[in-house]
């Protein structure tokens, strides 16, 4: 039987997200793999990469919160948000600015408007493809948690940031949100995402460390921020079959089911005070 689990990859930039997963399934021989959260190609760090009975779930791994480390320009607006767009407007950045509060001030939950060169649908057409055909569309708004923001170096019109940010989240519009409030615009030059909830890109390995079979899966029990309980054979049983449980564990969310010898059984969820099945392996 294929292995299951996760595995932490450092995506390098001029890649897709997309790009990664295809040479994985070639070097984990499978075709069960999927990421839990795109990145450009322009950016680069931890990609959250489930793999055969780890893709169950994947809906889990993409509501965490993520960190990022992002550079900016001062004095830029291109149509994509980043260096690789179209300029459409440059300004002189003034040496007064007040740049590290207003970083700050965006340490906040508000909308954002999703950028337009983005694979978000309006109308089952991408939005990116309005955008190439030269079509006006209404750019859809998402609420976004920008959990933590701070400044790590300012170098005249380079400024370099780590921030926290909730899913859904473009480090894109967030850099256009920033320089529009300091009113001379900014594109982002440099992305890397250091962090997915408890994951770090310490810990990611390459794409050759996997094609030189030099990595390690997370299993999937491990992955996941919920409690674990080890079953009798009685129970296993009922698991197994997916029988509605009462909720005599007093589980407020989701909870993780083991057998006797560690295996992982299944994720049961609270519905109207019953733990019913949420993913069975």
């Amino acid at each position: 039987m294929k292995e299951s689990g996760i595995i932490l990859i450092n995506k390098p930039k001029g890649i897709t997200s997309s790009d990664v997963v295809i040479k994985l399934r070639r070097l984990l021989q499978t075709k069960k793999i999927g990421h839990t959260g795109t990145l450009d190609p322009l950016a680069e760090g931890l990609l959250v990469i489930t793999v055969n009975k780890g893709t169950k779930v994947s809906s889990l791994l993409t509501t965490m919160y993520k960190e990022y480390i992002a550079t900016m320009k001062l004095g830029v607006r291109t149509d994509t948000y980043d260096i690789e767009g179209k300029v459409l407007e440059e300004k002189d950045v003034p040496d007064d600015l007040n740049i590290e509060e207003t970083i700050k001030s965006f340490q906040k939950t508000y909308l954002q408007e999703v950028p337009i060169y983005s694979a978000v649908k309006v109308n089952g057409k991408k939005l990116y493809e309005y955008a190439r055909n030269n079509e006006s569309v209404e750019l859809p708004k998402k609420e976004v948690d920008i959990k933590e923001i701070e400044v790590i170096s300012i170098e005249k019109d380079i400024v370099k940031f780590r921030c926290l940010v909730s899913k859904g989240t473009y480090i894109r519009s967030l850099i256009n949100d920033i320089g529009l409030s300091l009113g001379c615009n900014a594109i982002m030059t440099d992305l890397i995402r250091t962090k997915v909830d408890k994951f770090s890109l310490e810990d990611a390995y390459t794409l050759e460390d996997v094609e030189s079979n030099n990595y390690k899966l997370i299993a999937i029990e491990d992955a996941l921020n919920y409690p674990k309980i080890k079953v009798d054979e009685e129970l296993e049983f009922k698991i197994k079959n997916g029988v509605i449980l009462e909720n005599t564990f007093n589980i407020e969310d989701k909870v993780i089911f083991i057998n006797s010898k560690n295996e992982l059984l299944g994720i049961y969820e609270v519905i109207d005070d019953k733990l019913k099945v949420f993913r069975n392996f």
